[in-house]
């Protein structure tokens, strides 16, 4: 996350992944205000063992963008509503150039982004998919329960 205060709603993201028994890890890292940092870890995470990278920004936004320039792993923008309601950090992220994508949820959607991550880790491991079919039933059984 881009800051601190992304807290409350980036950790939504890593209870879903620890639904899912996913290791994951949290940080706070800036484009702007740690951009070393930042794009140290993004250059080295698929050496390090990852396999997916949420980011969650506000304002700006571009979190994600640099990320996903610096590593061939996906990279999931979230954007947050720190000012105009999220707009601003919603067009940052989704709008990447030609080549550099980054997939992007909803402002605020951190849960909607760790589901991604675990459908995208979910391809090559096939008891974390059973565990995505399962949850994806148990969500359509308490859809139609009402």
């Amino acid at each position: 996350m881009g800051s601190g205060s992304d807290r409350p709603i980036m950790e939504k993201a890593g209870k879903v992944l620890e639904e899912f028994g996913i290791e994951h890890d949290i940080r706070v890292l800036s484009a702007h205000k740690t951009p070393d940092e930042t794009l140290e870890f993004a250059s080295r995470a698929a050496e390090n063992g990852f396999e997916v990278i949420i980011c969650g920004a506000g304002k700006a936004a571009h979190l994600a963008g640099v990320v996903a320039a610096k590593t061939i792993l996906p990279v999931i923008g979230v954007p947050l509503s720190a000012s105009l309601d999220g707009l601003d950090a919603l067009l940052s992220t989704v709008q990447m150039p030609t080549g550099i994508p980054v997939a992007t949820v909803a402002v605020d959607a951190a849960h909607n982004a760790a589901l991604l991550a675990v459908a995208v880790l979910a391809v090559s491991d096939p008891d974390l998919r059973e565990k995505l079919l399962a949850y994806r039933a148990d969500l359509a059984a308490k859809t139609l329960a009402g």
